[in-house]
């Protein structure tokens, strides 16, 4: 029986050159592609949301080279990307053997990425555009509810909110009038007024305690006056903010101001259940996405025109 050969496997053997990184990265794979297009693009408003002084900052292009190829290895999580810095070949090479932390990582995503990622997107499809990949003479869009991840029981509703708001100050202003009825305060002082605000509550309020003495004001009137003002012009002031920061929706989250409820695809009680959310718009050709936009409409036919040109302002032409 011959003699069985077993190669070497001395890990304490020292190396007189020891290998480059750049001679394990097969010269096709992924990772070279990614370096190559970022290496082009202009990141000059990443780099304006760097102040400057203090310690050196990791290479911008580097970070946003190390993110682009952990979202398309799948890799999201900011710890999961420290620890493939570490350990991972293609990450190492990329990354010239940097090793930001996952604060380091999830700070520049949040914070720095966020101003320059749309300038990022545009020059990639330019890029391509150049390149003949896309012609950007045709978009086929289609559009995709994603859930927001506020609660689904911090709902307000502008029907709701509209309803109280109305009975509230209905039920006000009754009470201010015929307090200053009951007291022969001049009406032409207080019109009355269609829409009722917190401050011309308080303005009247204020009026009657000024002609009428306490001890002519009855108990029940003393009462109606403190509710008013210690409980009505706070909800008139809260229904005011919660209409303003609605616009022209119909509902919003309080834990997600900018989500708006829409009834979704799928749902985990698999009864239609509306929950707060983004109507994300897509735009692709030969398999690229061209163009993207957020939305608090729930109906794809209320985003469509102001999609459109959202696409000719990101190229400056429109699609035929």
């Amino acid at each position: 029986m011959a003699k069985l050969a077993i190669k070497s496997d001395n890990r304490k053997q020292n190396l007189l050159l020891p290998p480059s990184l750049d001679e394990l990265v097969p010269e096709n794979h992924m990772v070279r592609v990614v370096d190559a297009v970022i290496d082009q693009l202009d990141i000059s408003d990443i780099l304006s949301t760097y102040r400057g002084g203090g310690n050196s900052a990791f290479n911008p292009k580097m970070m946003l080279k190390v993110l682009v190829f952990a979202y398309l290895s799948n890799v999201y999580s900011s710890r999961r990307i420290e620890e493939l810095l570490c350990r991972d070949i293609y990450f190492m090479w990329l990354a010239g053997m940097k090793r930001p932390d996952f604060r380091t990582i999830n700070y520049y995503r949040g914070k720095r990425l966020k101003e320059g990622f749309d300038a990022v997107f545009t020059q990639v499809v330019e890029l391509l555009h150049e390149e003949g990949f896309v012609s950007l003479k045709v978009q086929y869009i289609d559009g995709t509810k994603i859930e927001s991840v506020a609660n689904k029981y911090t709902f307000v509703w502008r029907g709701s909110v509209e309803k109280n708001d109305a009975k509230l100050k209905a039920k006000t202003e009754t009470l201010l009038r015929q307090i200053e009825l009951n007291h022969a305060i001049e009406t032409q002082e207080n019109p009355v007024s269609e829409d009722l605000t917190a401050e011309e509550v308080t303005q009247r309020v204020e009026r009657i305690k000024a002609k009428v003495e306490a001890a002519k004001l009855s108990k029940e009137e003393r009462k109606d006056l403190k509710r008013m003002k210690e409980d009505a012009v706070p909800r008139m002031n809260r229904y005011k903010e919660q209409l303003a920061t609605m616009g022209t929706r119909n509902s919003y989250s309080k834990t997600d101001p900018d989500a708006t409820f829409m009834r979704m695809k799928e749902d985990a009680m698999l009864n239609g259940q509306l929950k707060p959310g983004y109507n994300v718009q897509i735009s692709t050709e030969n398999q690229f996405i061209t163009n993207f936009g957020i939305y608090q409409r729930p109906t794809d036919t209320l985003t469509m025109i102001s999609y459109l040109e959202s696409f000719r302002a990101r190229y400056g032409i429109q699609s035929q």
